[in-house]
């Protein structure tokens, strides 16, 4: 095989007794020596501020050259230079990133030795000594031998190998072997192997990003490989490579790791201030990649909690007003990955273009559109982009042809909309704009269900009615958004560090309003029953779309959010021309939007007073249901995980007693005639079950109105049965355990009757912690026999219900030996408590004890937040019992991080507290968090 098209194979000269001309030892020795100084030197001057991101990876880049270079002359392998017939032709070449001239420092060197036939033994053993050494140096090395022909077929195999040669870079040897290589592959990325390559690397970015999120907001994000990040940049550089033909020249690489590929500027598929913004971007993302190698020391690239505020820091962004430094700095994160996708969106376009036209295939099939507009290979596009400038309403004009006749748009038009940015202020102000934009906003992905319809359609139903485009995103991505909405632009990119929300405020709200839109379908009917129903009856829909669109729009200013976006709502509504009724019922919604939601998870819902303050707050039953819908849909775009089954029963619950005030009917006290009408239905069912009626009276007589009231009736059924087990005990100390699951509902419910004893609580919630359980929701009856019917609900850690016989008999078992002394439950949990991950450590939750004596009439509330541990609610109601405070309710609620622990306490004697008993308790409880938080330290 020729060394170069020109040449004459060499026959294969006799090595034998090449020897290394440095013995391994002492190369490792002395490269150990200089790489360390070297690197050092390097990162010095990076966190000095002295080279920027890219400067710095060029410099580790080419430091690892030296060293490679070294190492193939410390091998005996011939200097190039001094190549002759006697040797043996090879080059010794950089591939993948490495090649491009960038290195990260803790990233793969990935190299390829390169011959023209297959490698001598004597070439093997000097491929192997550099190996060895490099390895032996703590690099992560990635390696091949191949000769020219089989790195050719594996890159037509490929895709992977095909797009690290593009990258080539010889390093040591006979540079012809890569000139030769490259114009080989050069040939072959043509025609129709050119539009595969570059079909899948197109492809290949979409999985990746599916498998990293499919979304840049994603408040932890991979750098790399997450959408917006380096790769992305990367993929534009590859087929920018591969379709311009004119970047594999050796010359250009150094020119490659300036930014995106150089050749594209030159034939002017980028405008300059787009250049300008992509050397930014890339110097950007390199920096921060860069900080977060060294500040992690391992090849690390996701941005995580712990190492955002140092990162922050690192590049000065320091606090400024209500915002914190490590905000400022992830919402410029955010900014350049959403630049880098509109990037995409510009430069994708031009190059499939002049793909197309290289291919020379038959012309794009452009033809009249509806409304003016054409059509181009049968998406919706611009026959003159300068309407855009023109007349900026255009862009909405455009938007809705394509909501109405349901037409993707082409690229090219999607391209012509983000150079548009600059000139859509003015939409702010006209009314033509704002009223197409509601009607982007709330479009139906289907026709709506006739309200007759007795089922909801399958939530698996994938009917292309359904598929209806969700322009949200788009008016996001394209900056329209920005400039339409007031205040929106505060919420964009905005992190929120809770270990609850997964996405940027603004992905967040995105996701609730797409929740929404899916809710009134039934493409989510299975999931949220309820609100379908409701949906399929809504009359006010644009309000609806509006407040949730806008419920998180005051975030990040300081103070209330709701109260906030509340008034930022009213200035926007007013903008886009609502009456000032609509106004009105839209800021209340914003408003309101956590009241349903902080009531049903963190109230005592069957409190009447609890109800009847909710129902004059509300005061309408079409603004009920349409918070309610708000609410779902701001719970669920959390994340799949932020909703379950017993939070669907809790607001359901919530929901159904309100509007039976609202609406006239069943009022909320708990008169006699609810529980007389309770008491006869239950005691007919125990009849029924077969029970004995002497039981049925004495059990009949335990229960006093709150009892009657607060369960179902198959829940008194089940309390029977443990009464009349304990009877049969015939010992007052017996503990009656019941377990039993409801999967409906996605919970798990215990039950424990026994006599009343200091501590009880506590000791029941710490043998659930032990247990792995989270606690939703607790009730504690003490009946009228003196005994006391201690009611838990709680789930497994993925939000469902126990259902596996042995994790019940385990639960049943610790129970039982915790309440029998058995197990010392505080010694126990100590050792369970296993600390947080450090990047979730490094978020702060702050302690706060409220204490509120006026929102029941018969209890004090006590509200606790703080950083959720397996141990806080042993603690807490720890030092409840040791006050003497009587728990008659607690609501358990975790938003990520964050537990809201809320109790109805009453003192001793059975009343509300003192004022100054309530300080004695909030200080109590403060101390013990702070205890709590001094001990995990």
């Amino acid at each position: 095989m020729s060394a170069h098209p020109t040449s004459t194979a060499p026959s294969r000269p006799d090595l034998s007794g090449r020897h290394p001309a440095v013995p391994r030892q002492d190369a490792l020795e002395q490269l150990r020596t200089e790489l360390g100084i070297q690197r050092e030197t390097i990162r010095q001057q990076f966190e000095q501020r002295e080279t920027n991101g890219v400067e710095t990876a060029r410099n580790l880049a080419l430091l690892m050259d030296r060293i490679i270079e070294k190492l193939a002359r410390y091998a005996g392998l011939p200097h190039p230079l001094q190549e002759n017939d006697t040797d043996e032709v090879f080059c010794l070449c950089a591939t993948g990133g490495y090649g491009a001239g960038l290195l990260a420092p803790f990233s793969d060197v990935d190299l390829l030795f390169l011959t023209a036939e297959a490698p001598s033994k004597d070439l093997i053993e000097a491929i192997e000594y550099i190996l060895y050494t490099l390895w032996d140096l703590g690099l992560r090395v990635g390696h091949a031998t191949r000769t020219i022909e089989s790195a050719l077929e594996m890159a037509r195999t490929d895709q992977t190998s095909c797009t690290t040669l593009l990258d080539i870079r010889p390093l040591y040897g006979q540079k012809t072997l890569v000139l030769t290589l490259q114009e080989k592959l050069e040939t072959h990325l043509k025609g129709p192997a050119l539009e595969q390559f570059v079909l899948q690397a197109i492809a290949q970015r979409e999985d990746r990003h599916r498998r990293f999120g499919d979304t840049p907001y994603l408040v932890e994000p991979h750098i790399k490989e997450g959408k917006g990040g380096l790769r992305d940049l990367q993929v534009l550089n590859w087929i920018g490579y591969a379709v311009l033909g004119n970047g594999l020249s050796v010359k250009s690489n150094l020119q490659r790791a300036q930014g995106l590929a150089p050749a594209c500027t030159l034939l002017g598929l980028l405008t300059k201030r787009e250049i300008s913004r992509t050397h930014s971007l890339w110097n950007f993302l390199w920096t921060v990649r860069l900080n977060l190698h060294y500040i992690t020391g391992r090849n690390e690239e996701r941005l995580t909690f712990d190492v955002q505020p140092i990162i922050g820091a690192r590049m000065r962004y320091g606090n400024h007003g209500h915002q914190r430094g490590v905000e400022r700095f992830m919402r410029h994160h955010f900014l350049m990955a959403r630049a880098v996708m509109r990037l995409t969106h510009v430069f994708q376009p031009a190059i499939l273009l002049h793909l197309r036209n290289q291919l020379q295939q038959r012309p794009p099939r452009v033809e009249p559109g509806p409304d003016g507009f054409q059509r181009i290979d049968g998406c919706l596009s611009l026959p003159n982009p300068l309407a855009l400038v023109r007349e900026p309403v255009t862009v909405f004009h455009f938007l809705d042809c394509a909501r109405r006749h349901q037409l993707a748009l082409h690229p090219a038009a999607i391209q012509q909309i983000i150079r548009f940015e600059r000139h859509s202020a003015s939409l702010r102000h006209d009314g033509e704009a704002s009223a197409l934009f509601i009607k982007l906003l709330c479009d139906p992905a289907a026709e709506l269900p006739s309200p007759a319809a007795a089922t909801p359609p399958p939530s698996n139903d994938r009917d292309h009615r359904q598929d209806r485009i969700f322009w949200l995103p788009l008016l996001n991505e394209t900056g329209i958004l920005s400039h339409l909405l007031p205040g929106w632009s505060r919420i964009l990119g905005r992190t929120q560090f809770d270990g609850y929300h997964i996405h940027t405020v603004d992905a967040h709200t995105i996701e609730a309003v797409h929740i929404l839109r899916m809710v009134e379908q039934g493409r989510m009917a299975d999931e949220l029953p309820l609100a379908y129903r409701l949906a399929r009856t809504m009359t006010q829909r644009p309000l609806l779309y509006l407040a949730t669109l806008l419920h998180d729009i005051g975030k990040g200013r300081g103070g209330n959010h709701s109260e906030i976006g509340a008034d930022i709502a009213t200035q926007i509504c007013q903008q886009l021309g609502l009456s000032a009724s609509d106004t009105d019922t839209v800021s209340w919604l914003v408003l309101h939007h956590l009241l349903l939601s902080r009531t049903a998870f963190s109230r005592d819902i069957d409190d009447p007073q609890t109800i009847l303050d909710l129902a004059d707050t509300i005061q309408s039953p079409k603004r009920l249901r349409m918070l309610l819908l708000l609410s779902i849909a701001d719970i669920r775009a959390v994340g799949p995980r932020a909703w379950n089954a017993w939070k669907a029963t809790l607001l359901g619950r919530l929901y159904t007693r309100i509007a039976d005030v609202l609406e006239g009917g069943l009022q909320a006290q708990e008169d006699d005639e609810r529980v007389d009408h309770n008491k006869a239905f239950i005691q007919q069912a125990l009849r029924d079950e077969g029970m004995p009626d002497a039981d049925i009276i004495h059990f009949m007589k335990l229960g006093r109105p709150g009892y009657w009231l607060g369960f179902a009736p198959q829940s008194h059924v089940r309390h029977a049965g443990l009464v009349c087990r304990h009877r049969a005990e015939g010992r007052e100390d017996a503990i009656i355990v019941d377990i039993a699951p409801l999967p409906d509902r996605g919970i798990t419910e215990l039950t424990v009757f026994c006599k009343d004893q200091p501590g009880l609580f506590s000791r029941i919630t710490s043998a659930l912690a032990l247990c792995g359980a989270s606690i939703a929701d607790a009730r504690i009856h003490t009946l009228n026999n003196g005994m006391v019917l201690d009611t838990f609900w709680f789930h497994d850690p993925y939000g469902q219900a126990f259902m596996e016989t042995e994790h019940l008999d385990r639960l049943h078992s610790t129970i039982v030996q915790v309440m029998e002394g058995t197990i010392d439950p505080k010694e126990t949990l100590s050792a369970a408590n296993f600390p947080l991950p450090r990047r979730l450590e490094a978020l702060h939750i702050p302690s706060r004890v409220l204490i509120d004596s006026d929102a029941s009439e018969n209890y004090t509330i006590v509200e606790v937040n703080g950083r959720d541990r397996p141990a806080l609610l042993h603690n807490i109601t720890t030092t409840l019992s040791r006050l003497k405070l009587h728990i008659s309710s607690a609501h358990i609620m975790t938003y990520g991080l964050r537990a809201v622990d809320v109790f109805y306490v009453t003192n001793a004697e059975g009343h509300k507290l003192t004022a100054s008993a309530e300080d004695e308790v909030q200080a109590a409880l403060l101390d013990t968090l702070h205890t709590m938080e001094t001990d995990s330290d």
